[in-house]
């Protein structure tokens, strides 16, 4: 007994963990009324549910009980059944009461999942829009219909089980015989029975009746079109009618059944029922068949055109791309050559850093330590230079590495290595003379143009683990060449453990006992968990579906990650649905960056919201974005307060908001087809387009790319996320699209689509990637790239319409045989038939119009730390050779098994003293040029480009290349040299 109590008390202890540990969060997130509503919505709807179905199935098994016949009229088939019953009587209460509760748990469970379908019903608001057919609000179709559905499906289930349950009973105690001769059934059972049946198909004529609305947002398959959804010409003068019958012939059924009642005979609802079965066949089956075959096929393209004229307007509305400018674009430019390259400078900023190709170089550059980490793919924002001007820039944030940390416990996991630390940010448009970012924001604590700010990163993308922060126990909060700097949380957020119940309680949550006794917990200590942003947005707003790139920008001082959320529904009539995890990826597209879909199968979205969190207190804000959206309306009433207005967005914050790139990836996939408004051409599906397959990655779709520049007829560039189509199963570009993305614009959100002849042949990406790859030339540089170890990355392949024509650019990394990351080392440009292969953008630009000629096969040198030239200074020679073989020696000490970390602080004693020594022979020359003597210029470019490599070489010494290697930074890591000795 003492066990089974003990063993009760523990699960209702986890029950509860469960239960409060959410409370604590919402309420230390101050989101407790969404956690509040939520619950009771569920609670509610699990009792009233639960109870509806539990009281039908008891009376109707307590009624059969009660309607039983007395024992001397059973025949001999029942009397067989006597042990059965004597078995029963004694606990039929106990028994009737465990049947109830259990379809009442069931039930109540299940109801208590339709909670959003309940609080659409109850808030909706209306769209201001009828659907073509039955001309009703579309809110009915969205809000309405959903929870119409469900009650029937309820109504159904009940019925079914109540008429199984009654049916058990009349048999056990006499009311129903089989074998037996005489009588099937007792009038009482006859009576009960007809009753539930009567119900049974009453509830089917309702269905009937909804299924005439349900064929506004069903999904079928028309000829030529594919996915569809809405009325065809056989729905509408076939099936509409087949269930306007239908019902009528449904309710005559129920009424005979119902009749029983009266009549005690069974022959005219078994007649009705029957009649109801045929027509069921014949009118909701063979004759739509008929319609299709011999009236629509034989011209269904007439047939169908005035529904389908229906679907591409809805389809349009719902997704919002009823407004996108279409227009004809030839695709060949007649503009000088002089005129060309002039224009080519105004009409884009080319984005030349790809930030999901230099990601290894920016951590290697700026990791700084191993425990800290970068995204695979960084992020593109705008931000302004000194002279005001806006610069596309790539950015990404520290953060934590767990993996990284040079011992693995528990405290150093949850207590000591927290957070991540600073931005490092670069210009998307240029890269230092070795190829690397050039970056505005860099080292650690990162300085740079972003100015002073709250560097701290607590939430973020990779931050998945929790963290015990602000008590007893110090946190390391980074280290620099001065040893490590320790820090004490002072945010707000996280929930506080000086409650011996709120620690037993996260003890359970995290199944970490350790929570309970530890001595680094005490006053002050808070727990910090579900700490990335996509995580903490969903917690708050169930309701919204969340885009898959979350991306940071430093505000106001502090680091804000940005999130935008969707509405959704797929509910819209005559609007074509789509799959937002199937439309969503591309090439780019990994765990981290998944759309977070509340429903996968949608037909209509909105980007309603903008969210933020806070990198270092994790709050997160709310703001209405899409202030026409009804869906948003609607459940801004169910959660009042949660949301804030559009108008409170400050001027700061709206500088970088920008078009998001998963509602962008929706749009374009739906106008591959909807691009044609004419019903007679879309059917003909001659004007379908596809999106292409990335170039550098084939099997997955090419991504949408953010970029500065304007679209004919524009004056000045606008931040753009931009895209290609090519017509279906070829492979030339069939059309360009561009949004506007700048939030500040007032363009925001215009499409833009240049459409090209369906005759010519521009080259699409695939084919002008095929023919950089066949240029005879340009594939003789490419083997000179990758000679010994070194391999050629390929960029973004940026189109951008110019002068009529297309220009292609696309920047081409190589990572050297000597280092682990890619360094830009050329530009591969191409407009029409000429292409260029060049150092530098401006040259390969100056090639392909005629300004210059090419440069020679042989490229230069593509170690990107080597100069192309030795050093005439044999000091300097002598002291660079001796810190490479430091190098080497350190990357030896690091291969052994254990790694000798002795010879490795060796090694960089040694290799900090070579530097030391290359940078007085480099004083030396220059003290010899201010006397007039004649200095080694290369040596001098030597050992300056070794002092600051890559912009980025007082964070990158040879202790990090070698760490690099074996993916681990050293424990304890002697003082960092100034630079690298091969670059």
């Amino acid at each position: 007994m003492t066990l089974g109590v003990l063993a009760v008390l523990a699960m209702a202890f986890v029950m509860f963990a469960g239960f409060w540990t959410d409370w604590l969060w919402y309420r230390s997130v101050h989101y407790s009324s969404v956690f509040r509503t939520t619950l009771t919505t569920k609670i509610g709807l699990f009792f009233v549910f639960g109870l509806l179905m539990a009281t039908a199935v008891g009376v109707n098994i307590w009624l059969a009980h009660r309607l039983r016949p007395p024992l001397s009229a059973m025949s001999l088939e029942q009397q067989s059944l006597d042990r059965y019953r004597m078995g029963i009587d004694p606990y039929k209460k106990w028994l009737l009461i465990g049947v109830t509760a259990l379809v009442g748990l069931i039930s109540g469970a299940s109801a208590s999942g339709q909670w959003r379908t309940w609080l659409l019903w109850v808030n909706g608001v209306s769209f201001g829009q009828k659907d073509a057919q039955f001309h009703k609000d579309v809110s009915f179709y969205a809000f309405d219909l959903p929870w119409y559905r469900f009650l029937l499906s309820f109504g159904f289930a009940a019925t079914v089980l109540s008429l199984i349950a009654a049916t058990l009973v009349h048999y056990l105690y006499g009311g129903l015989r089989i074998t037996s001769p005489g009588a099937r059934a007792t009038a009482a059972a006859t009576g009960h029975l007809s009753v539930l049946l009567g119900i049974f198909v009453a509830l089917k004529a309702v269905a009937y009746w909804l299924d005439r609305y349900g064929l506004a947002v069903k999904s079928s398959d028309l000829k030529e079109t594919g996915n569809w959804t809405g009325l065809k010409y056989v729905d509408a003068h076939a099936y509409l009618p087949a269930k306007t019958i239908l019902f009528c012939i449904a309710v005559i059924c129920a009424l005979l059944f119902f009749a029983t009642l009266w009549r005690r005979t069974w022959q005219l609802p078994v007649i009705g029922f029957g009649l109801m079965v045929l027509s069921a066949i014949l009118i909701g089956g063979l004759y739509p068949a008929i319609v299709q075959k011999f009236q629509v096929q034989p011209n269904e393209q007439a047939k169908e055109a005035p529904y389908i004229k229906k679907n591409i307007e809805a389809t349009r509305k719902a997704y919002g791309i009823d407004k996108a400018e279409v227009r004809d674009y030839s695709g060949v430019s007649d503009a000088s050559n002089e005129k060309l390259r002039g224009a080519a400078d105004t009409t884009a900023s080319m984005r030349l850093l790809d930030p999901n190709v230099v990601s290894p170089t920016v951590q290697q550059l700026q990791q700084v330590r191993g425990y800290y980490q970068f995204p695979q793919t960084l992020d593109v924002d705008r931000y302004k230079t000194k002279d005001g001007k806006e610069q596309d820039t790539v950015i990404g944030l520290r953060e934590l590495n767990i993996d990284g940390i040079p011992e693995r416990n528990w405290i150093n996991d949850h207590f000591k290595y927290t957070h991540g630390f600073g931005a490092v940010a670069a210009k998307g448009t240029s890269t230092t003379k070795t190829g690397a970012p050039d970056f505005t924001e860099r080292n650690l604590p990162s300085k740079g143009e972003l100015g002073s700010y709250e560097q701290r990163v607590y939430y973020g993308e990779k931050t998945k683990q929790y963290s015990i922060v602000g008590g007893p126990q110090t946190e390391l909060d980074y280290s620099d060449d001065n040893g490590e700097k320790s820090y004490s949380y002072e945010g707000k957020s996280g929930v506080n453990l000086s409650n011996p119940i709120n620690r037993a309680a996260y003890a359970v949550a995290f199944n970490e006992p350790q929570i309970v006794y530890s001595g680094a917990i005490g006053k002050g200590s808070r727990i910090l968990y579900n700490r990335t942003p996509k995580e903490r947005v969903e917690a708050v707003a169930p309701w919204l579906t969340i885009d898959g790139d979350a991306y940071p920008a430093v505000i106001k001082g502090r680091i804000q990650w940005i999130v935008d959320a969707y509405t959704t529904t797929s509910g819209y009539p005559y609007a074509s649905r789509t799959t937002l995890g199937d439309t969503t990826e591309d090439s780019l597209t990994d765990g981290q960056r998944e759309v977070v879909a509340q429903e996968n199968k949608v037909n209509y979205i909105r980007n309603s919201v903008k969210a933020t969190v806070d990198a270092y207190d994790g709050s997160v804000k709310l703001y209405e974005w899409d202030t026409k959206d009804p869906v948003l309306k609607t459940w801004r009433k169910a959660f009042p307060g949660t949301v804030k207005d559009r108008d409170q967005i400050s001027g700061e914050l709206m500088e970088h908001l920008r078009y998001p790139q998963d509602l962008f990836k929706v749009q374009r996939e739906l106008l591959t087809r909807y691009h044609v408004e004419d019903p007679e051409q879309f059917y003909s599906g001659s004007e379908v387009w596809q999106i292409p397959d990335d170039p550098t990655n084939r099997g997955t779709s090419v991504p949408p790319y953010y970029l500065s520049m304007k679209m004919p007829g524009q004056e000045d560039q606008r931040f753009s996320l931009t895209t290609t189509f090519t017509p279906n199963q070829r492979e030339n570009l069939g059309a360009f699209m561009a949004v506007d993305a700048d939030a500040e614009s007032k363009d925001y959100g215009t499409i833009r689509m240049l459409k090209l002849p369906s005759e010519t042949t521009v080259s699409g990406p695939q084919q002008v990637q095929s023919k950089f790859n066949s240029d005879t030339e340009i594939a003789d540089k490419i083997n000179i790239l990758k000679r010994g170890d070194s391999e050629v990355k390929y960029g973004n392949l940026l189109t951008v319409p110019l002068e009529n024509g297309l220009l292609y650019v696309e920047p081409v990394y190589v990572r050297g045989a000597g280092t682990n990351y890619p360094l830009l080392k050329k530009v591969l440009v191409t407009f029409g038939d000429q292409t260029a292969f060049e150092n530098t953008l401006d040259r390969a630009l100056d090639v392909v119009f005629g300004k210059k000629s090419p440069s020679p096969t042989e490229p230069p040198k593509n170690e990107p730390d080597k100069p192309d030239e030795p050093s005439a200074d044999p000091t300097v020679r002598e002291a660079l050779q001796d810190a490479q073989e430091a190098i080497d020696a350190g990357q030896e000490a690091l291969k052994k098994e254990p790694q000798d970390w002795e010879a490795f602080g060796k090694s960089q004693s040694d290799l900090k003293e070579a530097l030391e020594r290359a940078a007085k022979a480099e004083k030396a020359a220059g003290d010899k040029a201010k006397n007039g003597d004649k200095p080694d210029e290369k040596a001098g470019d030597k050992a300056g480009d070794r002092s600051d490599a890559d912009n980025g070489g007082g964070q990158n010494g040879g202790a990090d290349q070698a760490s690099a290697d074996t993916g681990q930074q050293p424990a304890d890591k002697p003082e960092r040299s100034p630079g690298r000795a091969d670059g």
